[in-house]
């Protein structure tokens, strides 16, 4: 019998129920921890004797910020220059040599990356790695520092072990399901037009693109016409011909995308070319749950519509799955927007728009659980690919005021010591 099983399952219903959430909540627990500290001190000093015969004492200190060393950058094929030139910024930036690899996918920014990029860096503290899968696996069997993926959780997974062999810090940038919920009370046509850009925006090759929109029946017969005028207003009545339509990067994935078409019933587009790695935006209704397009993440213009009975039903339906890189919530009412984020976990939310959360620089973008972990954007990349050492300098003088902490310990020492660890202010500064 497993001891742990049942205060671990009770725990996370506490959890799930949203009970650790408010700040309320927190701040009476601290202030539990502070009364447990009071009311039994002497019982903690008596114990602390008689388990370690020795006293200890923190003090001021400041937080070094230092370069890991020698960093491996692993970036995407869908946004193949802005994720391998952000995270190469704050890596630089933090003082690291980094090892760039670019995706092959995406073969002509690889190529300016290989050839162009180097004349514009010192040769002997940066190198692109060029190749496909195996030349990356036989990159990650050396050693590095800190690695940055960005890309699917199955290969992150793969980067993630390989990292392990040597303790290497990582940062995960994945992805996942993105749902997106829209509350009956909101202007169907805003939605869509919000939807539709966010969507479709680089052929829905996007890692925060919502995955999938959870709304009333109600909704989504005022939905899906509002999403066709959306559409043939950005991409006109044959979006195949409008030059703000991309399309899909390789056979491969185009195969993939073409099988998800057969799930539910198509209300709008669902046409494709081969030959032209073309899918239309497409919109999806009486999709069910088990179907393949709500297995994996979609990553192309094609949008499930799945219906709900309540504002429950649809925060349910979220949290019975991995944790999304991101989450949309769509109402105008305030509060329905507040529910969903105090009742959901995701690496970002945006409420009544689309990935724009991911656009500022104040905000850090990274995901949580299955979508990744670490973060960066802005300042958080500095941080990301820096360690944070721990520093404390002390006065080489002033030693009679130490001989309180030296033994053997009187009454008198340890009453003085206590004093002063309880009234300290302690502080802490960043370089």
């Amino acid at each position: 019998m497993d001891a742990f099983e049942d205060s671990v399952q009770r725990l996370r219903v506490a959890f799930s129920s949203g009970q650790t959430r408010p700040a309320s909540f927190r701040l009476a627990q601290l202030e539990g921890l502070g009364r447990f500290l009071r009311e039994n001190k002497q019982r903690l000093q008596d114990a602390l004797a008689q388990d370690l015969q020795k006293a200890t004492q923190l003090d001021s200190a400041f937080i070094r910020k230092e370069p890991f060393g020698l960093v491996l950058i692993i970036a995407p094929w869908n946004y193949p220059l802005n994720l391998t030139l952000v995270p190469l910024v704050g890596a630089i930036a933090a003082g690291n040599c980094v090892v760039l690899k670019p995706s092959e996918i995406s073969k002509s920014i690889e190529k300016i990356l290989a050839e162009v990029l180097p004349c514009y860096l010192d040769q002997s503290c940066f190198a692109v790695a060029l190749g496909g899968p195996e030349e990356t696996a036989q990159l990650l069997e050396h050693r590095f520092d800190y690695i940055f993926f960005t890309g699917s959780p199955r290969v992150g997974k793969i980067v993630m072990a390989a990292a392990a062999k040597h303790l290497t810090p990582v940062t995960l940038e994945l992805g996942g399901k993105n749902p997106c919920y829209v509350d009956d009370n909101c202007d169907p046509q805003i939605v869509a037009n919000r939807l539709a850009w966010f969507r479709y925006f680089n052929t829905g090759q996007t890692c925060v693109a919502p995955d999938y929109v959870l709304c009333s029946p109600e909704m989504q017969e005022q939905l899906v016409p509002a999403l066709q005028n959306a559409i043939t207003r950005f991409y006109g009545d044959d979006p195949q011909h409008s030059p703000a339509l991309g399309r899909i990067i390789s056979q491969k994935h185009f195969k993939r995308l073409q099988g998800l078409l057969s799930c539910g019933r198509v209300a709008i587009g669902g046409q494709s070319d081969e030959n032209n790695l073309y899918i239309a935006p497409t919109v999806l209704v009486d999709v069910q749950e088990t179907e393949p397009v709500m297995q994996e993440e979609i990553f192309g213009p094609i949008l499930p519509l799945m219906t709900v009975r309540s504002l429950d039903e649809a925060i349910d339906f979220i949290n019975r799955r991995e944790k999304p890189l991101a989450l949309y919530a769509f109402s105008n009412n305030s509060q329905v927007v507040k529910q969903v984020l105090d009742r959901t976990s995701s690496g970002g939310f945006c409420g009544n728009d689309g990935f724009m959360h991911m656009t500022l620089p104040s905000l850090p973008f990274g995901g949580v659980g299955a979508s990744g972990m670490g973060n960066y954007h802005g300042k958080f990349s500095f941080d990301t690919f820096s360690h944070h050492r721990a520093c404390l300098l002390r006065n080489p003088g002033m030693e009679k005021i130490n001989d309180f902490r030296y033994p053997p310990y009187s009454p008198r020492n340890l009453r003085v010591l206590l004093m002063a660890m309880e009234e300290r202010s302690y502080s802490c500064t960043l370089l």
